[in-house]
Formats: C-alpha cells, sequence, structure tokens
C-alpha cells in the first residue's frame, strides 16, 4: 500500500483523537500526554529502525518542530492570564524566576555531573535545558481560558513561570556552549577555543543583555502594534471584526520572527506580545477566538511530537541511561526542584500547600527537547546520547507522574482554599444564623452583583443571588456552594 496513504489515515485518527480523547479523559486519572506516549510506544514496532524518530537521526527536525510547538504554547500561555503585569501581581513569579530557576539549574547540572557521569559542559547544557517549566506539558495545571476570573496563585504562578522561563533558559543554554567552546570539549566545525576569559563578558553583554532587553522590547512593540490593528482601528477596519482566530498565528510568527533578526530571544518575545495585546484591550471577546486557535494548534502539535516520543522510546531512546543517571533525573524532579521553588517563597507568606504544589507541578517536557535539539546542532557533543537519554527519562517519568497526579492534586488544592477562604463563624446582623428559607441559588435570578429582597424578621438580609458561574472560578464556585448549604450570608 502507499505509505502516503497511510500517512493521510494516520493523521487522520490522530486530528480525530485530539478532539475526541480529552473529553473522554476529564474525570479518568490519565492525561492527554500518557495516552500519546503510550501510543507511539505500542505502535513503535510497526516502524522499522533505520526510520525510527530518533532525535540523533534527525536533529534539525526535531529542533524545528519543537521550536514551532513551544511558540504556539507562549503565545496560548500569555493570552489566558487575566491578571495585568506587575510587581506586586507577580511576586510569586518573580521569585520563580530569580531564585528557584537558576537554584534548579545548579541542581541539576550538579546531579548531571555528580551521579550521570557528565562532563562539566554537558551538566550545565542539562540544566538549562531541564530548568523551564513546560508550557506545552503543563496545560492542566495553567489557568483557564481568557477572561475566566480571578486566578489562583498554583495556577497563575505556574502559567506565568512557564512563560517566562522557557525564553530565560537560552542565557544558560549559551553558557553551556560558550563553556564548551572554552574547554574545547564541544567546538563548531572549523572553531578555536577562546583565549582567557573574553567569551564571558560577550556572553554577559550579548547573551544576557541585549538579547533579553531585545526580546522585551520587540515582542512588547508587536503585541501593542497588533492590538491597536486589532481594537484601535475605525471599526469598520478593526481586526477584531473579522473573528479569525488564525491573528494569533501570525502574531507568534512576526513576534518571533522580527526578534530572532534583532538578534533577541524569541521565545520571551512570543509571551511578551501576548501580554501587550491583552494588556490593550483586556475584556474584549476576541481574545477568546485567539486562544481558542492557539491551543488547537498547540494540542494538534503536542500529541505528535508525544507519538515521536513514544516511538522513540520504544526503539532505544534510553539506551544510554545508567543507574546514576536515572537516579540525577529522579533526584531533580522530587528534590532539587521543590525545594528551589521553596527557597524562592521563602518569606512570601504563601501557604505550604501551594508552595509544595509550585514546586512539585513543574513539569519538563517539548522545551526541554528544544534545548538539547538547538545546542547539539549548534557543536558536535561526545555526551549528545547520554543527554537525550537523561533528558528524555525525566520528561517520560515527569509525564507520567504529574499525569496521573495533576486533577486529584488540584481537586485537594481547590477544596482546600475553598474551606481555608469559608468563614469560620455566620456573618449577620447581631451574630446570628441565616434562617433556612434563603432562596438556593439554583432558583436565584443569575446576576453578576449581590442584591437583597428586603428584611425578614426585621433583622436578615437575604440575597437574591450572588452567583454566576461563567464568570467565577472553581474554588470561588465551591465557596459560594459551601456557604450556601451552611446557610452562612455572603461577605
Amino acid at each position: 500500500m502507499d505509505p502516503y496513504i497511510l500517512v493521510m489515515v494516520a493523521v487522520g485518527l490522530l486530528v480525530l483523537l485530539v478532539a475526541w480523547l480529552p473529553m473522554l479523559l476529564r474525570e479518568a486519572p490519565l492525561s492527554l500526554p500518557i495516552v500519546c506516549v503510550g501510543l507511539g510506544w505500542i505502535f513503535s514496532g510497526a516502524i522499522p529502525d533505520p526510520g525510527a524518530p530518533l532525535p540523533l537521526a534527525y536533529p534539525a527536525a526535531t529542533e524545528r518542530v519543537t521550536e514551532f510547538l513551544v511558540i504556539i504554547a507562549l503565545m496560548g500561555s500569555g493570552l489566558k492570564l487575566d491578571r495585568p503585569p506587575g510587581w506586586r501581581p507577580w511576586q510569586a513569579t518573580w521569585r520563580l524566576l530569580a531564585v528557584a530557576m537558576p537554584l534548579s539549574i545548579a541542581a541539576a547540572a550538579l546531579l548531571g555531573w555528580a551521579l550521570g557521569g557528565l562532563g562539566v559542559a554537558a551538566a550545565l547544557l542539562l540544566g538549562a535545558a531541564l530548568a523551564p517549566t513546560d508550557p506545552v506539558l503543563a496545560a492542566d495545571v495553567q489557568v483557564g481560558p481568557p477572561r475566566s476570573g480571578e486566578e489562583d496563585e498554583v495556577r497563575f504562578s505556574l502559567t506565568s513561570e512557564a512563560g517566562l522561563n522557557d525564553g530565560l533558559a537560552f542565557p544558560f543554554t549559551n553558557l553551556a556552549l560558550a563553556v564548551a567552546a572554552w574547554l574545547g570539549t564541544a567546538l563548531p566545525p572549523g572553531g578555536v577555543p577562546p583565549e582567557g576569559l573574553s567569551w564571558l563578558w560577550d556572553w554577559l553583554l550579548v547573551d544576557v543583555a541585549w538579547k533579553l532587553a531585545a526580546g522585551v522590547a520587540v515582542g512588547w512593540a508587536v503585541g501593542l502594534g497588533v492590538g491597536w490593528l486589532t481594537f484601535r482601528l475605525p471599526n469598520r477596519a478593526r481586526l477584531s471584526r473579522t473573528g479569525d482566530g488564525f491573528v494569533a498565528l501570525a502574531m507568534t510568527l512576526l513576534s518571533y520572527g522580527i526578534t530572532e533578526m534583532a538578534h533577541g530571544y524569541g521565545f520571551l518575545a512570543v509571551f511578551v506580545t501576548a501580554l501587550a495585546f491583552r494588556h490593550l484591550e483586556r475584556g474584549h471577546r476576541y481574545h477568546d477566538r485567539l486562544h481558542d486557535l492557539a491551543e488547537q494548534v498547540e494540542r494538534l502539535l503536542m500529541m505528535a511530537v508525544l507519538v515521536l516520543f513514544g516511538v522513540a522510546l520504544g526503539h532505544g531512546l534510553l539506551a544510554p541511561l545508567t543507574w546514576g543517571a536515572a537516579a540525577a533525573g529522579l533526584a531533580f524532579l522530587f528534590v532539587a526542584r521543590p525545594l528551589a521553588a521553596l527557597a524562592g517563597f521563602a518569606g512570601l507568606g504563601m501557604p505550604g500547600r501551594e508552595a509544595l504544589a509550585i514546586g512539585f507541578f513543574g513539569i519538563r517536557g517539548v522545551g526541554s527537547f528544544y534545548y538539547l535539539a538547538y545546542a547539539l546542532n549548534e557543536a558536535p557533543w561526545a555526551e549528545a546520547a547520554d543527554l537525550w537519554a537523561l533528558a528524555g527519562f525525566v520528561v517520560l517519568v515527569s509525564v507520567l507522574l504529574h499525569g496521573t497526579t495533576v486533577t486529584p492534586a488540584m481537586r485537594w488544592l481547590d477544596r482546600a482554599r475553598a474551606d481555608a477562604n469559608a468563614p469560620k463563624s455566620p456573618h449577620r446582623l447581631g451574630r446570628r444564623s441565616v434562617p433556612s428559607s434563603q432562596p438556593h441559588p439554583d432558583r436565584c435570578r443569575i446576576t453578576g452583583a449581590l442584591e437583597s429582597s428586603g428584611e425578614m424578621a426585621g433583622a436578615w438580609l437575604v440575597p437574591v443571588c450572588w452567583y454566576n458561574k461563567a464568570r467565577i472560578t472553581n474554588a470561588q464556585y465551591n465557596e459560594k456552594m459551601w456557604r450556601f448549604r451552611n446557610n452562612i450570608h455572603p461577605d
């Protein structure tokens, strides 16, 4: 049979599963990434070894496919954030980036060197690749669509961290390349090891200062520019009138491409573009269309990449993995990342359960694949197979572990948050309970505000309705239902 026809059938089935599986798995103790990796592993036997999609066999394709998937995920992450950027509203995110991320890189590098048998430069590259919280596989622990209302700190922190640290991991990846060139362990073809420490100043001025600044500046400019075309032009010419969601794809490609032309960090620019676009007209309905398209494209590409990852596992991607390297990967996931997050939140006053959840659910995934592919394509590394085996092992454990625990863990956090926010004593005039004649919310008129139906027995104010499920989070909804069931007057 013609292989082209088989590919068409396979792609058709994949697209069908993209739409169907999320609904089927909503209440199951499995995640979509687990199913995708499992399918790839099951069908890996049908693919001969010479054509197996191993990353070292297709280095350029691995880099480009993962790159495109990450930038689409970054656009979706930025569009869904309702909280405006700022120092205080984002203080948990800044702590994750300034404290937890460098500590995670250092810990992963140390573990890779001490237990994994990697050289200094390769260990540093491993730390840079494993540092970012993945914006692709972390969808289950992120905030909801745009205009979903108030965002709890766990989901918001993981979403914003995933958006920013994928760009901030680039300087450390370039540092690993510079150290490898300096030590002579990984030189580009025809390259010469630099003399002295001049390379360090180049890294600080170019890879850190210039490229970060260019990413932020170009990203913000593109976001405001496209936002002006979308919301500020005369009504007949506004992009928002088209209702086309692929404007999100246009923004992604423009922001990434222009920033790379300016020698900045495109990952950072794409996320900043989404934030700037939301900032211009935060409550517009058009954001929903843009986010929906970005999410659909991301989900389709994610399934394809993870199926290929499962096939690669079946063809020996983890064969070079040693017991020491496996121990290093487990120590990073279970010890280094959670402790780094707790250190970052020290003194912030965040509840311990939320700080632990943020540390534990720092999911590793496609972003790690991209950074490895990028660095290994820049120069030949002797430890390339070992790096892929260790990174693949960490991503596999992260997919299995987080995919089976995220749903019950987030539900437990929501219940605990609702109980913590609920009043300890009834609130009323004279400190008496609200009478049982209070209307049930299901019979209430759906409004967005607290109304009163007048006085009862000369003392009671009874709400007509203070429930609007379309505009509140699950935690808020649970808290409101708890109040009604316990006849507690709302504040």
